[in-house]
């Protein structure tokens, strides 16, 4: 492999684009970026960058405050308890309380309320459990519990003294849990393979759970991203079953991950409801405005571990939703409504139940192509029920698994972080190329596409690599990373990214942070802040000790920016206290972030 600096120096075909070997693309077109000890290039913010550390709390730049909003067992409502630090709750007191784990978010202006949506990914079992011998769900009662962690928390919050707060018993409040009633609609919606026991129409699934990034539309819905549904399901019945081929394809397995919830109920047996699984891993839409409503999960829009959901509107008024799958070796993917958007209709409410849905394919020429999935022969069912299954037999780009996909307000362009991947490679099916360009990949890169015809709806575009992570003090090659990395703000694995509304882009991380090795010098996960003109990029923020920094919105003045604390202390639960500091429990929290001087941040 070249050294990432000779690379550069090729300079062919698109200006401020770099050519490899015979015209494959690895790099962007950012030029080099000069590091700065103070930005004043970003749109609409500067600041001091913060260094890598290894500390329990959250660092910032001079001139920027956090607090506390939301954690893990905070009640929504005046007839639950508080937080116990001793038992960590009940799954009565779960079902009344913010959820664990909180990923991605949205807040939402309803008649001058501020509503949070916030994901409720997983719950880290050592530490709800950590009240149990073995770490894990021993009762009934624990397994209440833990379905109740999971899902969305919906809940309005206000400003009181400077600082918002959970809005208990307001109207907005809801808990969606692995309970939860919920619609399914688009072409799988009735098909035999959806079809249970519980529902013989195979048309209303029981809850939602492990949604990782999130998404909201135009017409003001909140969009849940199902990701890791597998590891809820397992075998008990008989340990020695196969697994077909198109679920193994999803990672399912006899066994589940520790959550036991198969203990409470047969659904998640995979003998004795063969069915139940293919109602899982898809776009769940929530409408927040109305607490009393159904939510829906969008088959059309595919069956994969989501990981977020870009919505964006076409030249024409379709609207196009960009996601990745979040697993090595998967795919990016692209839905297209049959209808168009028009503004304040209730047709709007529809629109995610019909369209297209595309792959990705990458040409190590810088061009790539969006692919119909109608094209696999499979039918609208079955490519809605085995999305990846279609997406092979089309020839889609395997990727160092596809995250949070950002689309720039101000450009039409997208940008998808793909976090790492040690299969690369490594695998017959995963090899090398201009995308991925590196072998075992520990620190991920940042894609970026143009749309022809400036249409997100187009199936052609052109692609670069707006950054790719490494350490230039410790690698070599295309290690080190793309010139825009320097020993002051290097990072590893790009998880979620955001565009804030003067056009900056936000990177989140959820990576390694042993701070040695091959992450010297990185610390804690971070948030970090980028101008796409530019290319430049600069440390933020640093989350305490073995979080993930994950998920991010804004108020509607974007006085304040809320930002997402997941798993802190989920190896070593006695070693981090964040964020009640103390002997406290660590518990995920949402912040809120403002800077001193009162003006707006993004």
């Amino acid at each position: 492999m070249a050294d990432f600096n000779d690379v550069v120096s090729r300079r062919k075909f698109l200006q401020g684009s770099f050519a490899l070997g015979s015209g494959a693309f690895i790099a962007a077109t950012i030029g080099p970026a000069k590091a700065t000890s103070f930005l004043s290039g970003f749109n609409g913010i500067s600041f001091n960058p913060v260094p890598a550390n290894g500390k329990d709390t959250i660092t910032l730049p001079k001139g920027f405050s956090w607090h506390k909003v939301a954690s893990w067992g905070d009640p929504l409502w005046s007839g639950f308890d508080d937080f116990d630090q001793i038992t960590r709750g009940t799954g009565e007191s779960q079902e009344g309380s913010f959820g664990d784990n909180n990923d991605g978010m949205s807040l939402f202006d309803i008649e001058g309320k501020s509503i949070l949506a916030v994901n409720n990914e997983y719950c880290n079992r050592k530490i709800i459990y950590g009240n149990r011998a073995s770490g894990l769900p021993e009762t009934s009662d624990d397994v209440r519990k833990g379905i109740a962690s999971h899902g969305v928390s919906i809940f309005e919050i206000e400003k009181k003294l400077g600082k918002w707060k959970i809005k208990k018993d307001s109207l907005y409040n809801r808990k969606i849990t692995g309970d939860t009633k919920i619609a399914l609609d688009g072409p799988a919606a009735g098909f035999y393979l959806m079809k249970t026991d519980e529902d013989l129409t195979g048309k209303v699934a029981k809850g939602t759970f492990n949604n990782c990034g999130n998404g909201r539309t135009p017409w003001g819905t909140y969009l849940a991203c199902e990701e890791n549904f597998h590891g809820y399901f397992s075998s008990p019945s008989n340990p020695s079953a196969s697994i077909p081929p198109e679920q193994a394809r999803y990672g399912l397995k006899t066994k589940d991950k520790g959550y036991n919830w198969v203990m409470n109920q047969d659904r998640f047996d995979l003998v004795k409801n063969p069915n139940e699984v293919n109602r899982h891993g898809y776009i769940t839409e929530i409408d927040p405005s109305k607490p009393q409503s159904m939510p829906r999960k969008h088959t059309a829009m595919g069956r994969f571990k989501h990981e977020n959901c870009e919505v964006s509107i076409s030249k024409n008024g379709q609207v196009v939703a960009y996601m990745g799958d979040d697993e090595r070796g998967e795919h990016l993917y692209k839905f297209v409504s049959k209808g168009k958007y028009k503004k304040g209709a209730s047709s709007n409410y529809d629109l995610l139940t019909e369209g297209d849905l595309f792959v990705a394919v990458f040409n190590d020429d810088g061009t790539g192509k969006w692919i119909n999935l109608k094209e696999s022969g499979m039918s609208e069912p079955e490519i809605a029920i085995f999305t990846r299954l279609a997406a092979t037999k089309v020839g889609a780009t395997t990727m160092d698994r596809p995250e949070w996909v950002a689309v720039n307000p101000k450009k039409v362009e997208a940008y998808c972080a793909l976090t790492n991947n040690k299969n690369r490679g490594v695998k017959d099916n995963q090899p090398i190329n201009a995308v991925n360009p590196r072998e075992n990949n520990p620190y991920g890169q940042i894609v970026r596409w143009t749309p022809s015809n400036s249409d997100h709806a187009s199936g052609d575009f052109k692609w670069d690599l707006f950054v790719m992570a490494g350490n230039p003090e410790t690698a070599e090659g295309l290690y080190k990373g793309s010139e825009n990395i320097n020993k002051d703000n290097m990072f590893n694995s790009p998880d979620g990214i955001a565009f804030d509304s003067k056009g900056n882009l936000w990177i989140q991380t959820d990576g390694k942070y042993s701070n040695s090795g091959k992450f010297a010098g990185m610390g804690n996960n971070q948030m970090l802040c980028a101008n796409p003109r530019t290319g430049e990029i600069s440390r933020f923020l640093v989350g305490p000790k073995e979080c993930e920094i994950t998920g991010i919105t804004w108020s509607s003045d974007k006085k304040t920016m809320f930002v997402g604390v997941q798993h802190p202390g989920e190896k070593n639960p006695d070693s981090c206290h964040f964020p009640d500091g103390g002997n406290s429990v660590p518990r995920s929290t949402v912040i809120a972030i403002t800077r001193n001087n009162g003006r707006a941040i993004g």
